[in-house]
């Protein structure tokens, strides 16, 4: 059985005081894969990217000091989560002001690949951490709610869109597509990502369990209760681990009014209020919660995976194996890209009239 948590102060300056929960498998088996995983519970720079980047550095150094392997981010933890912003929209109706937030947001997005992906990289590589982080997308005019994969040797492996926006995060976001879920055989076993209300979804969770994920990340913006309940289902459903990242943002961690303001309350909320209380937590294959959840403050949750869970509780229970029936039920993944728009050469299709025997003038 884990032993207590421990709380170890942070060395981090500037801002609210990290604590790491460090909890240790004293019971795992000896020959037995370990993994030492910290999932990062911190706010954005909202609308500075430069800043958030450098936060992000302070937080990847201080769980590398704790030996940690695995990094986890929260969702769009660059760009940053526009909790409270409407965008000016009302049904039939869009404001200026609305439209001007969404250019500050698109501004504070991060292309992929870009300067900002590059420094990500060589942060990975620099503090020899595999690196999952949230970040808002920009390809173009249009943004994405995505995570990245970067490799201890400093190497971007690709990227995981959200296939669905929840709400009104449909309105400023577009969606992913089966191109962009993967999962990575890596040395600390295979990692892959789920975003937030996206782990509701049984279709996309029974794709994961196909390719084998092991380590399943679950950045989110979700902090209810019921979120906890979610990712321990998750992980004795998977027969993984399940690292679930939230942010914990107070209302100062936004532009002040009327610059950003924060919709569907009865007041604009005071500078030291909780507007997100995080949450974050890292759940075993048996369901046991190794750390978390924590809603006190920001924090670095870090605990110690001991692989060999995985196939003890897949011996009782393999979603995508043993446990399966094919013949009755099955689940067709498309993973090609979608495009609105192909072109084809004039070479192309004369190639093709040719091969089919057909003139076209």
């Amino acid at each position: 059985m884990p032993v207590p948590m421990s709380l170890v102060p942070s060395g981090s300056g500037g801002g609210p005081a990290v604590i790491a929960e460090v909890e240790m498998n004293v019971g795992a088996d000896s020959g037995a894969t370990t993994v030492r995983a910290t999932v990062v519970q911190a706010s954005t720079v909202f609308y500075d990217t430069p800043a958030t980047l450098d936060k992000a550095e302070k937080l990847i150094a201080e769980a590398a000091g704790y030996g940690s392997q695995l990094v986890l981010f929260p969702e769009v933890f660059v760009g940053g989560y526009p909790r409270g912003s409407t965008f000016g929209l009302i049904i039939g109706h869009r404001s200026a002001k609305g439209n001007e937030d969404f250019r500050k947001y698109h501004a504070a997005a991060i292309d992929v690949p870009g300067p900002e992906v590059t420094r990500l990289a060589a942060l990975a590589g620099k503090y020899k951490v595999f690196l999952v982080m949230g970040v808002v997308e920009r390809a173009g005019y249009t943004l994405y709610n995505t995570v990245l994969f970067f490799d201890p040797v400093g190497k971007y492996l690709g990227k995981h869109r959200k296939l669905m926006p929840t709400a009104l995060e449909r309105v400023f976001w577009g969606f992913g597509d089966g191109s962009t879920i993967p999962v990575y055989d890596t040395p600390l076993g295979k990692i892959g990502a789920v975003i937030c209300w996206e782990n509701r979804m049984p279709l996309i969770r029974t794709a994961m369990y196909a390719k084998g994920v092991e380590i399943y990340c679950a950045p989110t913006a979700a902090s209810m209760p019921s979120w906890q309940a979610s990712m321990t289902h998750i992980a004795i459903e998977g027969g993984c681990f399940v690292l679930s990242a939230n942010q914990f943002c107070r209302r100062k961690d936004y532009p002040p009014a009327p610059e950003y303001t924060f919709g569907g309350l009865d007041e604009e909320p005071s500078s030291e209020s909780v507007v997100c209380p995080g949450g974050s937590s890292i759940v075993s294959p048996s369901g046991t919660v190794l750390a978390g959840p924590n809603y006190e403050g920001e924090a670095l949750l870090t605990a110690d995976l001991d692989l060999g869970e995985i196939v003890r509780a897949k011996f009782d229970f393999d979603v995508v194996g043993h446990y399966s029936r094919p013949e009755v039920l099955s689940l067709t993944v498309r993973t090609e890209a979608k495009v609105p728009v192909s072109f084809t050469s004039a070479a192309n299709i004369t190639s093709a009239s040719e091969s089919d025997g057909l003139s076209r003038t």
